[in-house]
């Protein structure tokens, strides 16, 4: 049997952009067994960006350079080195979340764009080979790439 977890998406913005609480957000349902590279294509693809650049999940919410627990995509091109956390490609999501888990998501450590992610549910039915799903969107994504004036 398969099964699928169901996490909240806050878009928090970025350096460039930040968002007031609330503005954007958006709910996904995806197999547990997906890794929290698939888990990342999701997301980009929940708000309309390209998943153009390196990523990251961490523990610490407030501050994620005082992390415990980190899988970034640096990890999977440097051969698991410590310093860049753990793969993001052989971590199952089963591995990472269970309900109530919270994680920051970074996109692009250019720009800063910060997703809270919160998982409301573990164990939900779902069918092999089932692609990720939005459940449930709220608010507006920014541009990826806003114009800035000279």
């Amino acid at each position: 049997m398969v099964t699928r977890s169901r996490i909240a998406i806050e878009m928090l913005g970025s350096g460039f952009a930040p968002m007031p609480k609330g503005a954007c957000s958006r709910t996904l349902e995806i197999n547990d067994g997906a890794s929290l590279f698939a888990l990342a294509e999701a997301i980009i693809d929940a708000v309309g960006f390209q998943l153009d650049h390196a990523f990251g999940y961490y523990d610490n919410l407030a501050d994620h350079y005082d992390s415990t627990d980190v899988h970034t995509s640096f990890a999977d091109f440097l051969d698991d080195d410590p310093d860049h956390g753990k793969s993001v490609k052989k971590t199952r999501i089963a591995e990472v979340f269970d309900e109530g888990t919270k994680r920051l998501f970074l996109f692009d450590y250019g720009d800063d764009w910060m997703f809270r992610l919160t998982c409301e549910a573990t164990g939900l039915a779902g069918k092999a080979g089932q692609r990720p799903q939005v459940v449930a969107q709220h608010g507006e994504a920014p541009p990826q790439y806003p114009e800035y004036e000279d």
